[in-house]
């Protein structure tokens, strides 16, 4: 089995106290552990559902993938603005910790169990606080969810900064 270089995803470096999210927080043991990092021009989150996220035998609950298509597209964004920044995932700089703003998920087929979901980002805009992802999921080459992420820098309420 290969080695997980963890260092490349952008989710590792959020601050401490602001890694908690139940979807791509590091800190959550409970949580998905969602990874996003730079694959190209694209982004990418891979994820292999248990059975526990089942919504029909055989196929994944879409509350799952909503949540896959959020926490990819937010560490997007991070990616995204980071970068903007002049900076790559393990430099100095802290990392800018977005939320989402709007989320569109388009389901377009059912998503079967037991197949690695790869959800891949293409940044569409960045601004000075926002930016906009459109994402994908696939299961194998299948095509099963589009969405738009319109994702915002966290506000000093949620941050401390």
């Amino acid at each position: 089995m290969t080695e997980i270089d963890h260092s490349q995803y952008i989710q590792q470096y959020y601050q401490d106290d602001y890694a908690w999210c139940y979807g791509c927080g590091r800190n959550n043991v409970e949580g998905h552990h969602f990874a996003t990092r730079w694959d190209g021009a694209e982004t990418l989150t891979e994820y292999e559902p248990q059975a526990f996220h089942t919504a029909i035998p055989g196929f994944v609950y879409g509350g799952l993938l909503a949540s896959l298509i959020d926490c990819h597209s937010t560490g997007s964004a991070a990616l995204a603005l980071y970068r903007q920044a002049g900076y790559e995932p393990g430099a100095s700089a802290p990392v800018p910790r977005c939320v989402t703003a709007m989320l569109k998920v388009d389901f377009l087929k059912p998503t079967p169990l037991g197949e690695t979901l790869q959800a891949r980002g293409h940044i569409q805009e960045v601004g000075a606080k926002k930016v906009v992802v459109v994402s994908q999921v696939y299961a194998k080459d299948s095509l099963v969810v589009k969405a738009e992420v319109v994702a915002v820098r966290a506000p000093q309420s949620m941050t401390g900064k």
